[in-house]
């Protein structure tokens, strides 16, 4: 078949050159995206009156019944015209003849690429922000259920600090926060148009690049023609962005995974999102939250991925940049699906209180409430420690816990203790004693609630 390029060739393509170089199977899902491009690019033509309003009215219309075919479903893409930049041209020609031929005056496929990925990455940025919102909100609603539930706090894995289970699963609402700020600090280096920079060195024609970033929406024009089309820092940094959101929800699917054993008890998974063992009947696999962490190492994969391929690459454009959409496409849907999965597990899943407060109890974990009980009687915080680290030891050897210790034995280790240090021993008493700003406190909990509800009563996450 004969190609678009094919003037200086005396010889067609072989079978399997154009199956070996063709995108088509997987950048067709930017259609939508090139023919919006496509229709702002035909209307600054006719303005600028590079092509008749006559001959750009035609253009439009075939785009329109192109753009028909796709929603339809009937558009049949070819791969031997390599890409759905070609085959959307090729379709506009054959439906009107050789003025077709005329929407491609004054640009590239190497603009043209990077707008149409500049444009999707645009909205799946804010459809992801979107879906980070559901999760924060779906966690913040069991922040506010389970306000009074007790847990152990951990640090290397082990038992540390009585904390609030509202204050753990809010630490996940704050994480969060930080990938929404991202992706919006991400969203103004993706909101670029590179149209117009053609090739490499721009055009002789006299185009206005501002009229079609005000109709496609975008606040900044690429000031450097070659830069623009070879860059892909946008698509580097939006995976970024996403191999941190994926790692946040790594970290929460493998407490999820923990709290679900045995050994913790912390939680039980909703049937609907775990699984049974093709030979031990009592299995309950928790395999939703292990395939978001799995997938986590999938979406890093697609980071270097990319940054592979850039490496030595020299200016401009070179094929080997179609290689950079199928990592985006990947960690695009993945992080989606992670976000939606976890979005519709999280509000079913039961939480044991009472192992939880339970455990809370044991493992000495107010044993920092004595030290700053011992600095507020004025003994340094390192003798205090001391302290307080014999009196573990010697409930170590005693079998029992802090919560247990008589006055009289405390006061074998301090004069200064007196009957009031009994109540700093329980867990209840530890979380609401810990009411700095950021504690664990109810206090303190119910602020970083109201302070994310209030957030949360904005339109968007991306304003």
């Amino acid at each position: 078949m004969k190609k678009a390029w094919s003037g200086r060739f005396k010889r067609n393509s072989s079978a399997s050159a154009e199956s070996f170089t063709e995108s088509v199977s997987f950048d067709s899902r930017l259609w939508e995206y090139d023919i919006k491009g496509s229709i702002a690019h035909a209307k600054m033509l006719a303005r600028q009156n590079i092509i008749s309003k006559k001959d750009s009215a035609r253009i439009l219309k075939g785009l329109s019944a192109i753009a028909d075919e796709f929603t339809s479903g009937t558009f049949k893409v070819r791969k031997e015209l390599e890409d759905i930049h070609m085959n959307i041209e090729a379709a506009l020609i054959k439906k009107i003849g050789p003025i077709g031929m005329k929407l491609h005056t004054a640009r590239s496929r190497n603009d043209q690429i990077s707008l149409d990925m500049r444009m999707y990455l645009k909205e799946e940025t804010r459809e992801i922000t979107a879906l980070i919102r559901k999760v924060q909100k779906t966690l913040l609603k069991m922040s506010e259920r389970h306000l009074g539930s007790i847990m152990p706090g951990y640090t290397h894995l082990q038992r540390a600090q009585p904390v609030l289970l509202s204050h753990h699963l809010l630490a996940y609402v704050e994480m969060l926060q930080r990938d929404v700020s991202r992706f919006k600090d991400c969203l103004k280096r993706i909101d670029v148009l590179p149209l117009g920079s053609c090739a490499i060195s721009g055009t002789t024609l006299p185009i206005d690049r501002t009229y079609v970033a005000k109709m496609l929406g975008f606040k900044q024009i690429a000031g450097n023609s070659i830069d623009a089309v070879s860059d892909r820092d946008f698509m580097l940094e939006f995976l970024s962005c996403s191999s941190m959101v994926m790692m946040h929800l790594s970290r929460l699917s493998e407490e999820l995974i923990l709290w679900s054993t045995e050994e913790f008890n912390f939680i039980e998974l909703p049937d609907e999102y775990t699984t049974g063992s093709s030979i031990m009947p009592q299995k309950k696999n928790p395999d939703v939250p292990e395939l978001v962490r799995a997938k986590t190492g999938r979406v890093y994969g697609n980071v270097m991925s990319i940054l592979t391929l850039m490496k030595g690459l020299p200016l401009a454009y070179n094929r080997d940049l179609q290689e950079d959409k199928p990592p985006v496409f990947d960690t695009v849907d993945t992080v989606k699906s992670c976000l939606t999965i976890l979005c519709n597990m999280l509000p079913d899943i039961i939480f044991h209180t009472e192992t939880m407060l339970s455990s809370a109890g044991t493992g000495y974990t107010t044993a920092t409430d004595i030290a700053e009980y011992l600095v507020k009687k004025n003994i340094p915080f390192r003798m205090a420690h001391e302290i307080t680290g014999k009196i573990v030891l010697y409930c170590m050897d005693k079998n029992i816990q802090l919560h247990q210790l008589n006055i009289k034995q405390l006061k074998a280790f301090s004069p200064v203790f007196r009957n009031d240090i009994l109540k700093h021993l329980e867990p209840a008493a530890s979380v609401r004693a810990h009411s700095s700003p950021g504690g664990t406190a109810t206090s303190s909990v119910m602020r970083q609630i109201r302070k994310y509800k209030k957030l949360f009563n904005e339109k968007s996450p991306l304003r």
